[in-house]
C-alpha cells in the first residue's frame, strides 16, 4: 500500500474515532509498527494529527455553543421532555454546559428545586424564576461556549451536593465511555460527578460514537442514558451490561406541555 493510501486511512479512522493506536493501524493497514510511526509523524509535521504515547489523536474545534444549540433541536427536545420526569420536587440538580441540558432548563420553570449550573445560557433561562434556587458556579467566561470553567468552578462543586447531574457529552464510545473533545473541562465535569448521587448523560444519536479525545467518565458512573439513537447496539449493551439504564425516546415528546 503507498504511503499517502496509509496517511488518509489513517486519518480517516481519526476523524471516526478521534483516537488511535499504532497497534490497531497496523493491524489494519498491514504494515509494521515502525512504518505507522513514520506516518504518524509524517502527518503530525503537517499539523493533522497529534501523536500521543502509542498512537495520536485528533482534536476538532468544538462548535461554538450558538451553532451547536442549532443542531438536532426536535431530538434535544424530546430527551429533555424525559429528563425532566426524573427530577423532583426540592431536589437539587447540577446542569452542565451542554445545549440539551438548556433545553432541560427550559423545562423547569416553576419547580421547587434548586440548580447548580456554569452553563450561562442556563443561568439566564432562569434567573428571573423565583421558585428556582439558582447557584451559578464561579471560574474564567468561556465566551464562545457560554459557561464559566477552571480551578474556581471544581473548587465551588467540592462545596456542594446534587441529587441529579445532567450532563451532556461530545461522544460517546462503543464501550459506553463518555469523551470530550476539549481537554480543559474535563476536570469540571469529573467534579459534577463527584457532587451527585446519580448523573443522566443527555446524548442525541449524532453523539454515537460523535467526536471527543478525552474521556469524562466510564459507563460505571453513569445511572441514566436517555437518547433517541437506535442503531447502536453495542454500545447500548455495554451500557447495560454497567447497569445504566438506556432511555429511548419518542420524538414526539418533542412537543413542549
Amino acid at each position: 500500500m503507498l504511503a499517502e493510501q496509509r496517511h488518509q486511512l489513517i486519518l480517516r479512522a481519526l476523524r471516526s474515532g478521534g483516537t488511535v493506536t499504532v497497534t490497531d493501524l497496523a493491524g489494519q493497514l498491514g504494515a509494521s509498527a515502525a512504518t505507522v510511526r513514520r506516518d504518524l509523524l509524517k502527518l503530525e509535521e503537517d499539523g493533522l494529527l497529534t501523536r500521543v504515547h502509542g498512537g495520536a489523536v485528533i482534536e476538532e474545534d468544538p462548535a461554538p455553543f450558538a451553532e451547536a444549540a442549532e443542531a438536532n433541536v426536535t431530538e434535544k427536545d424530546a430527551i429533555a421532555a424525559h429528563a425532566a420526569t426524573l427530577i423532583e420536587d426540592g431536589q437539587s440538580i447540577i446542569l452542565d454546559s451542554g445545549t440539551t441540558v438548556h433545553r432541560l432548563a427550559r423545562r423547569l420553570h416553576g419547580r421547587r428545586i434548586t440548580v447548580i449550573t456554569n452553563n450561562l445560557v442556563v443561568y439566564e433561562e432562569l434567573v428571573q424564576d423565583d421558585s428556582v434556587e439558582l447557584m451559578l458556579l464561579g471560574g474564567m467566561v468561556i465566551r464562545e461556549s457560554r459557561m464559566t470553567d477552571g480551578f474556581m468552578a471544581e473548587d465551588n462543586l467540592r462545596q456542594v451536593h446534587a441529587d441529579w447531574l445532567f450532563m451532556g457529552a461530545c461522544g460517546v464510545r462503543s464501550g459506553g465511555q463518555v469523551m470530550d473533545t476539549t481537554v480543559a473541562e474535563v476536570p469540571a465535569r469529573r467534579a459534577m460527578i463527584a457532587a451527585s448521587d446519580k448523573v443522566a448523560l443527555l446524548a442525541d444519536h449524532s453523539k454515537f460514537p460523535g467526536t471527543g479525545m478525552v474521556k469524562i467518565c466510564g459507563p460505571e458512573e453513569l445511572d441514566v442514558v436517555v437518547t433517541n439513537a437506535t442503531s447502536d447496539g453495542a454500545t447500548r449493551t455495554a451500557l447495560e451490561e454497567a447497569g445504566v439504564r438506556v432511555v429511548q425516546v419518542d420524538l414526539s415528546h418533542a412537543q413542549r406541555s
